[in-house]
């Protein structure tokens, strides 16, 4: 592949990235306003899924799989191949394919009265074991792309300030799991925001990379 024909094919994978984080933001505040009415702090994002309106939810999770992918042929795109570039595409690429997963395997909502994350079903288990494995393989990722990003964008400042939000969302997520289950809800959200912002602001930098 020629460098032009690299950098063109890049700059769509960019593209689309970018507009499936936009979409992926707006279905999921969407969501928020129609019934059953969960929760933005006690309520996990997964229980958007569930519902009259869940199958746009689990259009959401595929739809996040497909930017994953789509930011991960952007980076294997850029630059000279190197481990790091490797194992973070590779971990970003797993955190997608978990995020597939979701679609297939529902979360079991709170009863009233319980928070926190409790699956009482086996699909609710394998549910939580996929959605606990993308959170930790995507953190994993962008502590490795992130550093690599320094080698071959001018700028990866906003990158490296979601890439913070999302670590500290994480620590967020695990004390609200083991000392304040009713904000669940709202540390899972501040990790994904993360995420989700270092997903856009990576494609945003490398969409023009030469």
């Amino acid at each position: 592949m020629t460098a032009r024909a690299r950098a063109a094919t890049r700059a769509v994978c960019c593209t689309i990235a970018m507009a499936l984080v936009v979409l992926y933001i707006s279905v999921d505040v969407v969501l928020q306003l129609l019934p059953p009415h969960y929760s933005v702090v006690s309520d996990a994002e997964s229980d958007l899924a569930v519902g009259p309106f869940g199958w746009a939810m689990q259009v959401n999770f595929a739809a996040r799989a497909v930017m994953s992918g789509c930011v991960v042929a952007a980076v294997l795109l850029t630059g000279l191949p190197s481990r790091r570039r490797t194992a973070g595409a590779v971990l970003l690429g797993i955190a997608g394919l978990c995020s597939a997963a979701l679609v297939v395997f529902a979360t079991d909502v709170n009863r009233v009265g319980e928070f926190g994350m409790q699956p009482r079903t086996a699909v609710g288990t394998v549910h939580v074991v996929f959605a606990t494995t993308g959170f930790v393989t995507v953190l994993a990722a962008l502590l490795l792309l992130t550093p690599w990003l320094g080698e071959v964008l001018r700028s990866h400042r906003t990158a490296t300030a979601f890439l913070v939000l999302a670590c500290v969302g994480l620590l967020f997520l695990a004390a609200s799991l083991v000392f304040a289950p009713r904000v669940v809800g709202l540390a899972e959200r501040s990790c994904l925001a993360g995420i989700l912002g270092w997903a856009f602001a990576v494609a945003a930098g490398l969409r023009t990379q030469r």
